[in-house]
């Protein structure tokens, strides 16, 4: 097999960006980047580029930003006479004619240990779920979600202090770095594709605001684990006289007498305790509606938060 691969890379968000880098150093030979269109971002709804399109503009590549992917996708690419498609939470689903275009067709870059977590937002649901460990699967792409062949996998222990964004982090470095040795395999002709086993699926569809809100008679580990998953979005929150308070770096801790699950037991310069089904939920910071994110010490001192109080009465 010759060294010399065309590629066509598909990204949108940060988590693709460490890939398309590494792609870069190896000296890969990418002939055009696809990402989604530019969207409007922020308070002023400006149109913002993709984290793809600027590392892409960054290093002088060819950006395609199609808006019907079935259509001018696959004209557009065909100009290139791609070898291989890598996609990276490009968020959308190909078409048959995109997967058939590259001679080596289109490997997946996908944040999970696949057939576990298929879907959006296997980061989220991991951390959701508890797991201890998860990881990142190149894959071949067919015609389902997330179904095709396993080609590579790299596997990640879960911290128990991690949130989606920091096990995103990591996990978009290991993404990169499995694409690359997938490539040194691929032209090895030591890859071997792997059937998934559908006895193993589990889903992880896209969240919502849905899931936001706490239920003190959780257990506390439950808790912990959804405060952490839904940061840095759509992000937990319970009440406090009305008010929305979204929670931060949570632990959770054993049981701690018998107080009505949601009732504050402690709050000092350690952070905002909080009574569980189970347990106790220490808490660090803290966010009010129309304020600042900052630690549980700095915002009691000019807010009355208090022992006794019960959050999401």
């Amino acid at each position: 097999m010759t060294d010399s691969l065309r590629i066509v890379f598909m990204g949108t968000p940060d988590f693709a960006v460490p890939a398309l880098e590494a792609l870069l150093a190896h000296h890969e030979e990418v002939v055009a980047v696809v990402s989604q269109p530019d969207r409007p971002r922020g308070r002023g709804r400006k149109l913002a580029a993709t984290p793809v399109k600027t590392a892409a503009a960054q290093a002088a590549l060819t950006v395609l930003q199609p808006a019907r992917i079935k259509t001018d996708l696959v004209r557009q690419l065909a100009v290139f006479n791609p070898d291989l498609i890598i996609v990276a939470a490009y968020g959308r689903i190909l078409p048959d004619a995109v997967l058939t275009l590259p001679r080596f067709g289109c490997l997946n870059i996908h944040a999970s240990l696949l057939p576990k977590y298929r879907g959006a937002a296997p980061i989220q649901w991991a951390i959701l779920d508890g797991a201890q460990e998860t990881g990142v699967t190149i894959m071949q792409i067919d015609s389902g979600l997330d179904t095709g062949d396993i080609l590579l996998t790299g596997r990640l222990t879960i911290d128990s202090q991690d949130t989606a964004a920091t096990l995103f982090a990591k996990m978009a470095k290991l993404g990169g770095k499995l694409i690359i040795q997938a490539l040194d395999e691929l032209r090895a002709g030591n890859l071997t594709p792997q059937r998934q086993d559908d006895r193993l699926v589990s889903l992880a569809p896209p969240l919502s605001k849905d899931a936001s809100p706490i239920d003190w008679h959780r257990a506390a580990d439950k808790i912990s684990c959804q405060i952490r998953g839904l940061d840095p979005w759509p992000l937990a929150h319970t009440t406090l006289a009305g008010k929305k308070l979204r929670l931060f770096k949570p632990t959770a801790l054993k049981k701690s007498g018998e107080a009505v699950p949601g009732t504050i037991l402690a709050a000092d310069k350690n952070g905002l305790l909080i009574a569980c089904a189970d347990g106790s939920l220490l808490v660090e910071e803290i966010q009010l509606a129309g304020s600042k994110r900052m630690p549980v010490a700095a915002f009691i001192l000019g807010r009355p938060l208090k022992a006794g109080q019960i959050l999401g009465a």
